[in-house]
C-alpha cells in the first residue's frame, strides 16, 4: 500500500528575503503519517522545512515552498507512481504575488493611464535591478493572483485513488461548516473531507468532523483522534475496493 500525505503550510515569495505564508504547523500532517506509518504502507509526504517531521521507516519527505512547487511535484509523484490514498492536509496559499511595487512607482504608473496595469507593474518590477525590494518606501502595494486548486488535481491524475481532503473555516456555525466541506467533497470527488474550525483548534486540542460520500459524519476532538479515525476509514474504504 503506498500513501501520499501533504503537510505544513506553503509560503509564496515576494522578493528574495520576503514571504506571504500562513499558520500552518504541519502538526496534523505529522499525526496522519505517523498514524498510517505503523501499518504496511510507504507513505511520501510532501512538506516544508519549516513544519513539524514525521518519524518512522517508511516516510519518505519530499520538501516544497511555494504552490507551484506543491503543484509540480505532486504531478511528478502521481506520474511516477500509483497511490492508493491521497491525503491532502497541506495549508496551500490561495494567492501569490504578481508584482511588489513602492506606492510612488504605483502612482507613477497610474497617472500614465495604461492600458494594462498588471503589465505596467510587472514591467516595473522587471526593470528593478535589486532582489529585495527596498524597505525605504512608507507603503508597499502587492499585487496578488489567485493560484490554481491543488485539490482539483489529484482525481484528474488518479481517479482510483481514495482522496481525503480538508476544509477550515475561522468561527462558523457548525451547519455552515459540514455544507461548505460537504460542497468540496463534491465538487473535487473526494472520498473523505476533514471538516474544521481554527476557533477549535488549539495545541493538540483539534475538533474536526469527518465526512464521507453516504453525508455520514464522524466526530473526533484532537490531532491524535483525526490521524486514528482518519487511518480506520481509509482503511476500512481500501478493504472493499
Amino acid at each position: 500500500m503506498r500513501i501520499l500525505i501533504t503537510s505544513g503550510g506553503t509560503s509564496e515569495k515576494i522578493d528574495d528575503v520576503r514571504a506571504i505564508t500562513n499558520h500552518s504547523s504541519g502538526k496534523l500532517g505529522k499525526a496522519i503519517a505517523e498514524s498510517f506509518a505503523k501499518e504496511d504502507v510507504i507513505i511520501d509526504l510532501i512538506t516544508t522545512k519549516q513544519a513539524i517531521q514525521p518519524v518512522g521507516p517508511t516516510i519518505q519527505q519530499h520538501y516544497i515552498e511555494t504552490t507551484a512547487e506543491l503543484e509540480q511535484t505532486l504531478k511528478k509523484l502521481m506520474t511516477e507512481h500509483s497511490y492508493d490514498v491521497v491525503i491532502h492536509s497541506m495549508a496551500v496559499s490561495d494567492f501569490t504575488p504578481e508584482s511588489s511595487v513602492t506606492m510612488e512607482d504605483l502612482e507613477t504608473v497610474i497617472a500614465s493611464k495604461p492600458s494594462d496595469l498588471p503589465e505596467a507593474l510587472a514591467m516595473i518590477e522587471a526593470d528593478r535591478t535589486e532582489k529585495k525590494i527596498s524597505s525605504d518606501t512608507d507603503r508597499l502595494v502587492i499585487i496578488l493572483k489567485k493560484n490554481p486548486k491543488i485539490i482539483a488535481l489529484i482525481k484528474q491524475l488518479q481517479p482510483e485513488t481514495i482522496l481525503v481532503g480538508f476544509k477550515l473555516l475561522v468561527d462558523v456555525p457548525l451547519v455552515e461548516l459540514l455544507t461548505v466541506a460537504q460542497k468540496s467533497l463534491e465538487k473535487n470527488q473526494a472520498d473523505f473531507i476533514l471538516a474544521n474550525d481554527l476557533s477549535e483548534i488549539s495545541g493538540e486540542k483539534h475538533h474536526g468532523y469527518l465526512i464521507n460520500k453516504q453525508h455520514k459524519v464522524k466526530e473526533a476532538h484532537t490531532k491524535t483522534e483525526i490521524a486514528e479515525l482518519i487511518k480506520d476509514e481509509v482503511m476500512k474504504l481500501e478493504e472493499t475496493k
